[in-house]
C-alpha cells in the first residue's frame, strides 16, 4: 500500500517531469542565435550556491548577489532565473531530506501545498513586473533577508521545540505562514531562513524545517518556474548554469561533507546581501530619475 511520503515522491517526480517537458518544449520554440550552453561562471554560482543551500544557507540572495556583481542577468529576469535553474537541485534535496528526516506527514504535506499556492499565485504577479518594479520589490527582500540572518546570528529568535507535528491553531498559523512565503520566494526573497524561524516559533524540532523548506521550495519552484518559463522573464544560460552545477554539489554537501562551520560564511552573506539590495535599490532611482528626465516637466494647460 502507498504511503503518504511514498505519495509524496511520487507527486515530486511528476512535478519534476512536467517541469522539464514544459522548459524543454519552450528551448525548442524559442531557440536563438546566441550559444545556450553556460559558462563555467554559470556552472560555478550553482555548484556553490547549491552547496551552501543544500547545509541550509539559502540560495536565492547569494545567486542574486553573484549575478549582481558580476552583472550576469538582467534584474527583471533575476526572480525567474532563480526559480527555473534552482529547481533540479532542489528537487534533489528534498528526495534526500524528506527520506532521511522524521516529520509528521500531515504537517508536512499541508504546508508544503499551502507554499505551492502562494508561489502559483506570486509568480503570475512577478513574471509581468517592469524592470524598476523587480529591482525594488528584490532590494526590499533582499534587506528582509538579510535582517532574518542578522537576527538568525544574534539567537534572536527561538532555538525551537522538540515536536515532529503541529496541530490546532499552530498548525493553521505555519500554513497560512508558509502560504506568504511561498508567494515571496517568487520575488527572489528565498524560504529557507524565514521557514526555519517560522518553524523553531512554532515550538518544532529545528531539524524539522529541512524537509518542510526543501519540500516546499520543491514543489512550489516547478509551479513558479513554469509561469515565468511561459513569460520568457528568465535568463536561459545562467538557469542551465545553476541546473548543471548544482546537482552535484546537493549530493556532495549532503552525503560527503554533511557539515560545516558556517558562521562566518553567514556574516560574510549578510554583508554581501546588504550591499547587493542597496546597489538594486539604487538601480531603481536612477532609472526612475533618467525616466523623469526624458518626459521632462509636465505641461500647463
Amino acid at each position: 500500500m502507498l504511503t503518504v511520503k511514498g505519495f509524496l515522491f511520487l507527486a515530486l517526480g511528476a512535478f519534476g517531469v512536467i517541469y522539464l517537458i514544459i522548459w524543454w518544449s519552450s528551448i525548442r520554440r524559442n531557440r536563438r542565435a546566441e550559444p545556450l550552453s553556460p559558462t563555467v561562471t554559470h556552472s560555478g554560482i550553482g555548484f556553490i550556491t547549491n552547496f551552501f543551500d543544500t547545509l541550509g544557507i539559502g540560495s536565492f540572495a547569494t545567486t542574486t548577489s553573484c549575478f549582481r556583481l558580476r552583472k550576469l542577468v538582467r534584474d527583471e529576469f533575476i526572480p525567474g532565473t532563480l526559480n527555473v535553474g534552482h529547481t533540479p537541485p532542489t528537487i534533489v534535496q528534498a528526495l534526500i531530506y524528506i527520506t532521511i528526516i522524521e516529520v509528521d506527514m500531515t504537517t508536512l504535506v499541508l504546508m508544503i501545498g499551502a507554499a505551492v499556492m502562494g508561489a502559483w499565485l506570486g509568480a503570475g504577479v512577478v513574471a509581468g513586473w517592469e524592470r524598476r518594479k523587480i529591482q525594488i520589490g528584490m532590494g526590499a527582500a533582499l534587506l528582509v533577508a538579510a535582517t532574518l540572518m542578522l537576527m538568525t546570528q544574534l539567537n534572536l529568535f527561538p532555538g525551537g521545540g522538540v515536536a515532529l507535528s503541529l496541530n490546532g491553531p499552530r498548525l493553521w498559523v505555519g500554513v497560512v505562514g508558509n502560504f506568504v512565503l511561498g508567494a515571496f520566494m517568487t520575488l527572489g526573497i528565498g524560504l529557507y531562513a524565514p521557514c526555519l524561524i517560522l518553524i523553531s516559533l512554532l515550538g518544532m524540532a529545528p531539524t524539522t524545517a529541512f524537509p518542510i523548506m526543501m519540500g516546499s521550495c520543491a514543489f512550489l519552484m516547478p509551479v513558479a518556474s513554469a509561469r515565468f518559463i511561459r513569460k520568457g522573464s528568465y535568463d536561459l544560460r545562467a538557469a542551465l548554469g545553476l541546473a548543471l552545477g548544482g546537482i552535484p554539489a546537493v549530493l556532495i554537501a549532503a552525503f560527503i561533507v554533511k557539515s560545516l562551520p558556517l558562521s562566518a560564511v553567514r556574516w560574510l552573506v549578510v554583508v554581501v546581501v546588504v550591499f547587493t539590495a542597496l546597489a538594486m535599490l539604487r538601480s531603481a532611482m536612477v532609472q526612475q530619475r533618467a525616466t523623469s528626465e526624458r518626459e521632462g516637466p509636465p505641461t500647463s494647460p
